[in-house]
């Protein structure tokens, strides 16, 4: 961006809650075509959300309706990252309020995320579709390093929900409480825990406690991004979402809901939901305006 170009305006959505003070707030940028990645960063930097999104045309061959098809880019306040869905289900809501709800297509640096809008009742719902998921293995001795950073005892794990590093878009690692209490009681080395992130090349650490067979309480550390918790954490839940179905956790064809940021005073809750014979998970949500 020139210094002659006026900066571009910076929109601030919440996204998973129909209030303005639930979920996890994203900043957007309509038209990032004048912007570069200094920039970008910058804004994202300024606004201190977890993470910001900023649009501009497609690449060809996207596909989509004309003027409903976009680039997007993620980025937190130190960097830039592959997928953010809170802040794509933010984007998507403040579009369907200029444009009106229908379909939506977004190139991401991890691949193409459709996502559909719909309205109810005046909440505007925006679902997307993640790419193609998939597991892996975590080495014990940097498993060990995460309960060290965290400050969690092994024996504080959930034996039926196995450690593993999920992919939806971005790397998280999987940790499963066995109390609501243990997961309540968060309080890390950011250093510690930040090193080993960048090691792994890990977006954030899912921590869930399973309060039924289709709920479950979430809580996502992000160091990486320069903040010490995300309130609501879109690409995690994808990546949850998979992990749970891929480890034979939940059946083939199910519709979870996760409550997060509960403990942070921004209540907001995702809707999962995995539909048989297509590996990709949807996630869901309202979103709401700030200011």
């Amino acid at each position: 961006m020139t210094t002659n170009a006026p900066r571009p305006e910076v929109l601030r959505y919440t996204a998973f809650s129909t209030a303005p003070d639930g979920g996890n707030p994203a900043g957007v940028v309509l038209d990032a075509t004048a912007l570069d990645d200094g920039d970008m960063l910058a804004i994202a930097a300024d606004l201190g959300y977890s993470e910001s999104a900023f649009l501009a045309a497609p690449p060809a061959g996207l596909g989509g309706q004309e003027g409903r098809a976009y680039s997007i880019r993620y980025f937190s306040p130190r960097a830039e990252v592959p997928f953010c869905g809170h802040a794509t289900v933010a984007t998507a809501v403040a579009l369907a309020e200029r444009i009106g709800p229908g379909e939506l297509v977004f190139a991401t640096r991890a691949g193409t995320v459709p996502v559909e809008v719909t309205e109810e009742d005046g909440a505007v719902r925006a679902t997307l579709t993640s790419v193609e998921p998939h597991l892996e293995e975590i080495a014990g001795a940097d498993l060990a390093e995460a309960l060290a950073a965290l400050g969690w005892p092994k024996a504080d794990l959930d034996p039926d929900f196995p450690p593993r590093i999920a992919f939806a878009g971005a790397r998280h690692l999987v940790l499963a409480a066995a109390t609501r209490a243990r997961l309540a009681d968060l309080a890390y080395d950011f250093t510690r825990l930040e090193a080993l992130m960048h090691r792994l090349d890990l977006t954030t650490v899912q921590l869930v406690w399973r309060a039924s067979e289709t709920v479950f309480h979430v809580r996502d550390p992000f160091p990486v991004g320069g903040v010490v918790e995300d309130p609501a954490t879109g690409a995690a839940a994808a990546a949850f979402g998979a992990y749970l179905r891929d480890l034979g956790l939940v059946p083939e064809e199910s519709v979870l809901t996760l409550h997060q940021g509960e403990d942070l005073g921004r209540p907001g809750e995702l809707t999962v939901t995995l539909r048989a014979g297509d590996p990709r998970v949807r996630v869901g949500g309202t979103g709401a305006r700030i200011g």
